[in-house]
């Protein structure tokens, strides 16, 4: 039933139901046979170009037309998405477990709770789709993450690839983080995602705290290679429970994020502005978290972070942009109310 999940009046009232990720798409589609159709493609990964690799692309289409390949075993999984053939590789209604590497042209596609448990990489591949699909890092279970989590593998890590796109995807519990994007990589769209841990977590080396971070932009301060590079749009995004900071942090890049949706509560920070990166936020939702914007670590000349118009909601910390104007996208876009896409993003994101 409707409840008022805005205590401070800024929002109309929405269902109680949706209130944590993975509550608003509940309902088995009434076909596994084919997935939902994608969102529109908005953002970076529209734009033509080659990033840093030898390729242009005028947009992404991943596998575009190519006849669907539904696989149930890893070794099928990579040998299907292997190469630069055009693909489209489907995971219908199993868990498909380990390290996954996706080439170039290929589109992977989950159907009927379709997921894979482990770790995706896209590496020096271009024209990519990931969609309709639940990711599940390895948690620190992983060998690398015995001493700490942050020595263990992302959920997803997409590494010197251009025009990717992540649609309509849940990604949770990455040892290191959710998803990070490294190594001059560029045009790239995430859109409809859903980011989350399922419970707190100590690292097994029993150092206090546990290694909640989403997503990282970037590979080093010192990287001069990503200069240039690392052009990425979130919208529709959603970071709920556990996630302690980087949602997203980002050095060099041009990065767009609108109508997003921060539920995070108890984490250190949202968005968080690194080395030579100009973010612009704007029409995005926060909602009882801590510090929206840090900006406190680049926070001169090389950085700038554009706020317009983002609603808070019972949030302490920094709200405040800083650096003056950030870029201007070269791609058309519309945003939303932010109450409005709040409601939303809580109904449509993740996997349908």
């Amino acid at each position: 039933m409707p409840v008022n999940s805005d205590p401070f009046g800024l929002c109309p009232p929405v269902d109680a139901g949706l209130a944590m990720p993975g509550a608003g798409n509940t309902e088995t589609p009434p076909s596994c046979d084919a997935p939902p159709p994608p969102s529109p493609l908005v953002g970076w990964a529209t734009v033509p170009g080659m990033g840093n690799g030898t390729v242009s692309v005028d947009t992404t289409t991943g596998g575009d037309a190519a006849t669907p390949v539904s696989v149930t075993t890893l070794a099928d999984l990579n040998n299907a998405l292997a190469g630069t053939a055009p693909a489209v590789v489907q995971i219908a209604g199993v868990t498909i477990s380990g390290n996954v590497r996706i080439g170039s042209n290929k589109t992977l596609v989950g159907v009927c709770g379709g997921q894979v448990q482990g770790n995706i990489k896209i590496s020096a591949s271009y024209n990519v789709i990931v969609r309709n699909l639940k990711i599940v890092g390895y948690n620190c279970k992983d060998p690398a993450a015995a001493k700490d989590c942050s020595a263990g593998a992302d959920a997803v890590t997409i590494s010197g690839s251009h025009h990717v796109w992540f649609d309509h995807d849940e990604i949770s519990d990455g040892s290191d983080g959710n998803l990070d994007i490294n190594q001059a990589s560029d045009f790239i769209t995430l859109s409809w995602t859903k980011f989350y841990y399922t419970a707190p977590r100590v690292d097994p080396a029993g150092a206090a705290g546990g290694h909640e971070f989403s997503d990282l932009i970037g590979s080093s301060d010192n990287s001069t290679s990503d200069q240039g590079h690392l052009r990425v749009t979130w919208h529709h995004d959603w970071w709920g429970p556990n996630v302690y900071e980087r949602m997203p942090r980002a050095r060099y890049g041009e990065i767009h994020l609108f109508d997003n949706l921060w539920t995070s509560g108890g984490n250190a920070y949202c968005i968080g502005l690194g080395v030579g990166a100009s973010i612009l936020a704007e029409k995005n939702i926060f909602r009882g978290t801590n510090t929206p914007f840090d900006v406190t670590d680049y926070a001169d000349a090389t950085s700038v972070l554009e706020a317009r118009a983002n609603l808070f909601e019972g949030v302490k910390g920094n709200t405040a942009g800083v650096g003056g104007a950030a870029f201007t996208p070269p791609y058309d876009y519309t945003t939303e109310d932010p109450c409005t896409a709040a409601v939303e993003i809580m109904a449509q994101a993740g996997p349908q």
